[in-house]
């Protein structure tokens, strides 16, 4: 194992002795604030990773959405999503940038899938330094026809209905209190050799219709690379590291424009139109922005 990669199970081990975040999600436990003690720990981890050069463009954009959070309004963040360092690759730097980050930061709940917390207790790690409601997403089961299975079938299904019912209570209680929610619309990672897994999903324009204003934000650079298989096969290596954040958007604006642009192309998904005009800006944020990147390591 080279040193990059003990590093990083090593910082697994140790984030897993102290991670007290409960591991079985109900309708309780939904929302988790951060665990501080495991944040400490992911954050040597980008710092020991992320090159010279690393740093964040917009920093007065994201300080203007915080404004706007605490005059009243419901913001979003829509980050990109390459792997499970993302997140702490952006609130490292976020607060590394600019004293106003931390702010900022304090200000953030994360959107999270209930297999950050039982699935892959190495996964918890890196969702639990940051404050989160878990949701459970709406996968179809299978249907095998045994009658043990239909019934667990109909556990799982009212069990993932009241994960959602009250993380989404929980959602509508905090979205005009100042805080901002934080949301990768692919809701997966990007795997290269599966390009649909950089389609937004089309639930993402539920958040986007009921809140007030947005900003969209590209990452570039990359110290965790996924591979086929678990997360703890991930490789690590150093990289520079840029998050660019667009100007605050009107989300009525936006998605008004893009089902009229789809209905214009004859569209008939609209809400997925919508989602996927966010995945193209957010595409041309980050091309614009690698191109930069690369001029900083040469």
């Amino acid at each position: 194992m080279d040193t990059l990669s003990s590093v990083f199970s090593e910082t697994i081990r140790k984030a897993l002795a102290l991670f007290a975040a409960p591991t079985h999600i109900t309708g309780e436990n939904v929302y988790q604030e951060a665990d501080k003690q495991a944040l400490a720990l992911v954050d040597g981890m980008v710092e020991h990773l992320a090159l010279p050069g690393s740093g964040l463009d917009g920093m007065d954009n994201l300080y203007d959405l915080l404004q706007k959070a605490r005059g009243g309004s419901s913001c979003l963040l829509l980050l990109e999503h390459y792997s499970n360092m993302d997140l702490p690759q952006f609130s490292y730097l976020l607060r590394k940038e600019d004293p106003r980050g931390a702010e900022i930061n304090d200000a953030l709940i994360s959107i999270a899938g209930m297999k950050l917390n039982e699935e892959n207790p190495a996964i918890a790690v890196f969702s639990g330094g940051y404050t989160r409601i878990i949701i459970c997403p709406n996968h179809p089961h299978g249907n095998s026809g045994g009658a043990a299975e239909a019934v667990q079938e109909k556990v799982d299904r009212l069990r993932m209905i009241n994960i959602n019912r009250s993380a989404m209570r929980k959602l509508e209680e905090i979205k005009h209190t100042g805080r901002i929610v934080l949301l990768f619309p692919a809701g997966t990672r990007y795997r290269p050799w599966d390009p649909s897994s950089k389609r937004g999903v089309r639930e993402v324009d539920s958040y986007i219709k009921n809140f007030d204003y947005m900003c969209l934000v590209a990452l570039n650079g990359e110290v965790l690379h996924i591979r086929q298989g678990e997360m703890i096969d991930d490789s690590v290596s150093k990289d520079i590291l840029r998050v660019t954040v667009s100007p605050v958007i009107s989300c009525k604006d936006f998605r008004e424009k893009a089902m009229f642009e789809a209905e214009k192309a004859g569209v008939e998904d609209k809400r997925q139109a919508v989602v996927d005009a966010v995945m193209r800006r957010l595409e041309e944020m980050h091309n614009a922005a690698e191109q930069k990147r690369q001029k900083k390591a040469i």
